[in-house]
């Protein structure tokens, strides 16, 4: 029986699988059963922000010490290790991290603690947003959830974007309740299509928090690492959140891991009153990858984000450039980019024919959306906006 055929007979999906079948990664491109060669401008989904052949972490997992797990109770020097170093590199007072498996449990983590912390039951947000898949991540995102499961968390609140002053009204007519215990966001939304709040609504949403005993949680399980041309995109605002949900590219794609950062005041109430136990959070070979990924930040940051900056605007020349069937609007932010268009076949239509000539990228909604690795050559994007271009044209 041919792969096409197990897959569905096997395999679950919540979609049909793409058509074709990845056989390699290496560097910033992935090659399927036939040899083909594409280039990745997804780096799936802001994971593989390094690209996909980084020698540092794979000499690191083939060295993987001899331990194979940790029970959650024990201590575990490479846990305090990791801890330190983000507590290191996180925006100002986040200090402590609770372990994860990944974003979903990440910002199902957070949730919770900020319930704990404040004794509050509300939940604030941005409509239409996503923030994983448990049933705390699907109450905080797009409202049409409730219409595929209906009980959801109650007590969440949505704001629509833009995200401007009128927004900050809204919320501030939402907060002064004083009954939400946390308003969580993406500060750089690439699962909106790189929504862009504007600096006033968010130096107001952090003041309006804070005025209301509300924890601010950046989700920067997608839009850190890099994302944005910031180490995280929480720096693009002059903020101080409560807490940070991390996952992804922490590891630099290569094992699943997430964190929940948070300030000491915030951690104190969750170690004393909550109960946070995750199994495979933060799994001995995770963590190998991800010391080696955060270290590797430390010493790179400062090239690897001025080349992040420097091939945004080449991605943003070159695409107002590009003769569109419909004029689109382009959005930008580091290496978080979207092409947005009035029809959303025509976007679908685009990413078809990119695959088609060999270019990975993904549609949404009525947008095309990239997120190459951040280390990616010149000449590949060149190659890449190059399929693009002649795929926008229905050639």
């Amino acid at each position: 029986m041919k792969l096409e055929q197990r897959a569905p007979k096997f395999l679950g999906r919540d979609s049909d699988a793409e058509s074709f079948q990845v056989t390699r990664t290496e560097g910033s491109c992935v090659f399927d059963a036939n040899g083909k060669r594409y280039i990745d401008f997804l780096a799936g989904w802001c994971v593989g922000n390094l690209g996909w052949s980084n020698a540092e972490i794979e000499r690191a997992l083939r060295a993987a010490s001899k331990v194979k797990y940790v029970y959650p109770y024990y201590l575990y020097r490479p846990w305090v290790d990791l801890a330190e170093l983000l507590a290191k590199i996180a925006p100002a007072r986040l200090t402590k991290s609770f372990r994860a498996t990944g974003g979903s449990e990440a910002v199902e983590i957070a949730l919770q603690i900020a319930m704990v912390h404040t004794n509050r039951r509300g939940i604030m947000s941005i409509e239409d947003a996503y923030h994983g898949n448990t049933i705390g991540g699907l109450s905080v995102g797009a409202s049409s959830n409730r219409e595929t499961y209906p009980n959801l968390l109650p007590h969440c609140f949505k704001i629509s974007p833009p995200l401007n002053r009128a927004a900050l009204r809204k919320v501030d007519n939402r907060l002064r309740k004083r009954d939400v215990a946390a308003f969580i966001m993406e500060p750089i939304s690439c699962n909106l299509n790189v929504l862009m709040p504007e600096k006033e609504f968010m130096t107001g949403l952090a003041r309006l928090c804070k005025k209301y005993g509300t924890l601010l949680i950046v989700d920067e399980v997608a839009c850190g690492w890099g994302r944005t041309g910031r180490l995280f995109a929480t720096e693009h605002f002059p903020i101080a959140p409560d807490i940070m949900c991390l996952a992804k590219a922490i590891t630099g794609g290569y094992a699943p891991m997430g964190a929940v950062m948070t300030t000491a005041t915030v951690a104190k109430s969750a170690e004393q009153d909550g109960s946070f136990y995750s199994t495979y959070g933060w799994h001995p070979l995770a963590v190998e990858a991800a010391l080696v990924n955060v270290r590797y930040w430390i010493r790179h940051k400062t090239k690897l984000l001025a080349h992040v900056n420097a091939i945004s605007t080449v991605f943003a020349e070159r695409l107002a450039q590009i003769e569109f069937k419909q004029r689109p609007t382009i959005r930008a932010k580091g290496l978080a980019i979207a092409v947005e268009f009035d029809d959303s076949d025509y976007a679908d239509e685009i990413a078809s024919r990119c695959e088609e000539n060999g270019l990975l990228l993904t549609s949404s909604d009525n947008a095309i959306t990239m997120f190459p690795p951040l280390n990616i050559e010149r000449r590949l994007v060149e190659e890449g906006l190059k399929i693009l271009e002649r795929s926008a044209g229905g050639t």
